[in-house]
């Protein structure tokens, strides 16, 4: 059957272009589309064909109000930065084995305050467009919805709702005492944002491995990094200015650890002959930098994965919200080394 294309009269393909190609009225097109009974199926062969061959597809809004449900699993993210994309990539992977499409969505990309975001978001999004969310690092506990929520890495740690995270405590204290198996002492931490529990966790692994190993913190090594560039970078610049500067820098992300290789680099300092640096997520850049960045390692895209599989049981099913927590695993590359003392 060849069928004319009616978009070019007015550029989108519509229900009533499906009806006329496939010679059957719309109503015959809405039930075929909507898996209805009473069409014979050489029709809704037809029907299906014109379908796929204009490319039409029904309004998610309508479908949704009709059904009441649009088959449309919504993520959330704060921005589209490297650890929310590794998440996404393991949201992608899961859904392809289900009937489920995926709406990324950034929340907090406009200006003004950004606590708060992922309610907002949940409020334009739920109900109508999307079956239930993935919220990748809210600022707040999650709000009641009218749809299921997973959080990835929440700020404020696990709650009631549907949560998966990785363990940062033992990730930062394996972090720390791989530092302190090749003869560092003199150990810094750029810490990350205050508000989120996960940079806290990590603080306190590296704080009690220093203790671990009958070492005491100079709190003058602990300064923010604030999981950006621009903080990790003036960070660094105190740390390297002190007058005992660290012979190796813990950051709390991957982000911050590179600032830090760059900022290093910049003062005419070689990594890892002069510092050594560890940081934490394993985000694509980190294998990329010169040299490759030792890190720990955040399973991101299997997070995505677990995550998709606690909220489609949460909407195929009714399971109740739980928290799925993963392990962390030290990766070692080339940005740490004994100090030069101990060589």
């Amino acid at each position: 059957m060849t069928i004319s294309d009616p978009r070019a009269a007015h550029g989108r393909t519509t229900i009533t272009d499906v009806a006329r190609a496939a010679g059957v009225s719309v109503a015959t097109v809405s039930k075929v589309i909507n898996g209805r009974d009473g069409v014979a199926a050489s029709t809704s062969e037809r029907v299906l064909q014109v379908v796929s061959e204009l490319g039409y597809a029904s309004s998610l809004v309508a479908t949704s109000l009709r059904r009441q449900r649009t088959h449309v699993i919504g993520v959330l993210v704060a921005e589209f930065e490297p650890f929310a994309l590794q998440l996404l990539h393991g949201v992608s992977e899961a859904l392809r084995e289900t009937s489920y499409d995926v709406l990324a969505y950034a929340g907090a990309v406009s200006s003004g305050s950004h606590e708060g975001w992922e309610a907002r978001s949940l409020s334009r999004l739920g109900g109508t467009l999307i079956d239930g969310a993935v919220v990748v690092t809210p600022t707040v506990r999650p709000p009641e919805t009218v749809v299921p929520i997973v959080a990835i890495d929440p700020h404020t740690g696990p709650s009631a709702s549907a949560t998966v995270d990785t363990d940062n405590l033992r990730g930062a204290r394996d972090a720390t005492a791989h530092l302190l198996s090749l003869g560092h002492t003199r150990i810094a931490h750029l810490r990350g944002r205050d508000d989120l529990e996960s940079a806290r966790l990590r603080e306190r692994g590296f704080r009690e491995a220093i203790a671990a190993a009958g070492l005491s913190v100079d709190e003058r090594l602990v300064v923010d990094g604030g999981y950006a560039h621009a903080e990790a970078a003036a960070g660094t610049e105190r740390l390297l200015a002190l007058e005992e500067p660290p012979t190796a820098i813990f950051a709390a992300n991957d982000v911050s650890a590179i600032e830090a290789i760059r900022t290093a680099g910049s003062r005419g300092l070689r990594v890892p002959d002069d510092l050594s640096v560890v940081g934490f997520d394993d985000i694509p850049a980190a294998a990329a930098t010169t040299p490759p960045l030792t890190t720990v390692r955040q399973p991101l895209v299997e997070m995505g994965r677990r995550a998709v599989g606690l909220l489609i049981g949460m909407l195929e099913e009714g399971a109740e919200a739980s928290h799925e927590r993963l392990a962390s695993e030290l990766v070692t590359r080339g940005s740490t080394a004994p100090p030069r003392d101990a060589r």
